[in-house]
């Protein structure tokens, strides 16, 4: 659990054991075909002949605030369509439509316009379909610029394409994907910071290169869905690990069958500059800043003994920088540690 965001106001043991709680409820509003248990990263729903429908449901988070303050609508729409269609792809499923609900204290037709502009963009990268959405407006509820965003994907699977955890195995290895930055975790943290650091959204930290600080942390999130979708297919990967909300620590063991953890060596790649200067001016301890932000890897595939190669190579020609950054080992647990490969 990470101290520094329990003060930020986000309480994670609490989240886990909603969950729990939520699971048993779900586990009496089921049909037979519904499989897996809440808290996977997606829901299976068997159709019958060899497929699956694979669904996940997510938001932007305090994100969001972010956006309304700098007046830029037009990106966090994609963070809310990787943040679904990102879950769903750790199955091996293809996204095949999303939906969006907007909440607004004032309709504002221009600034909806904005919001949705970006969830049909990451639906294009996505290769998923805009099928619908809601827009619903709070007056009285919500101040006339405040907003919040959610939706849900869907995606099918053939079963023998199907990947997670009960396929990874002792000795596969592990394989990060670049994340773009600090994709759509951890921004109440973040917000805090600031806050206490003084710092502004148009001021130009020099460790961000030049960018604006506005500009890194409105950074839209990466979607990997497309590419790890093809390795799925193709038999190339076991697994998949969307590093979201608790970091790597909290993600990756959602990829791993039970009694088994990974060796993960942190010098494996270079993290954006964005945590240094987070952690610089909030003090944020390691453990903190690690069970808390992605540090640089928005998805880890489980892959193949011998296979690293060549999946390195494909995910680089998609356009996301990867490199091997571990391997799977008993016993459970996530070790931070050089790792020979």
């Amino acid at each position: 659990m990470s101290e520094a965001y329990r003060r930020a106001g986000v309480d994670l043991d609490a989240a886990a054991k909603a969950v729990s709680m939520i699971a048993d409820l779900a586990a009496k509003a089921s049909r037979p075909e519904a499989q897996d248990a809440v808290g996977g990263f997606a829901g299976l729903f068997d159709l019958g002949d060899g497929r699956h429908l694979v669904a996940a449901t997510d938001g932007v988070g305090t994100k969001t605030e972010i956006a309304r303050e700098t007046g830029r609508l037009d990106t966090v729409g994609i963070d809310l369509v990787a943040m679904c269609a990102d879950d769903v792809v750790c199955m091996g499923a293809e996204p095949l439509f999303f939906l969006d609900y907007l909440a607004v204290g004032k309709v504002v037709p221009q600034r909806v316009a904005a919001l949705v502009e970006g969830v049909a963009e990451g639906c294009r990268r996505a290769g998923c379909a805009l099928l619908g959405g809601e827009t619903a407006e709070h007056p009285g509820v919500m101040p006339e610029d405040q907003f919040d965003l959610a939706g849900f994907c869907v995606g099918i699977v053939d079963d023998d394409k199907r990947i997670g955890p009960d396929h990874a195995q002792d000795g596969d290895v592990l394989v990060g994907l670049a994340s773009s930055g600090l994709h759509s975790n951890g921004y109440s943290l973040v917000r805090d910071v600031i806050a206490r650091a003084g710092v502004e959204l148009d001021d130009h930290p020099e460790e961000l290169g030049g960018r604006s600080l506005a500009d890194e942390l409105l950074e839209p999130t990466a979607i990997y869905a497309p590419l790890v979708a093809r390795l799925a297919r193709d038999g190339r990967i076991h697994a998949a690990a969307h590093v979201t909300g608790g970091g790597i620590p909290e993600n990756l063991p959602r990829a791993l069958p039970e009694g088994l953890g990974a060796d993960v060596d942190p010098t494996a790649w270079t993290a954006p500059p964005v945590f240094g200067f987070l952690q610089g001016a909030g003090g944020i301890a390691d453990a903190d800043l690690r069970s808390t932000f992605n540090l640089g890897i928005g998805m880890i595939l489980v892959v193949p003994t011998g296979g690293a190669t060549d999946v390195v190579a494909a995910a680089r020609s998609a356009g996301h920088d990867a490199n091997v950054v571990g391997r799977v080992a008993s016993p459970a647990g996530i070790r931070w540690r050089s790792v020979p490969l």
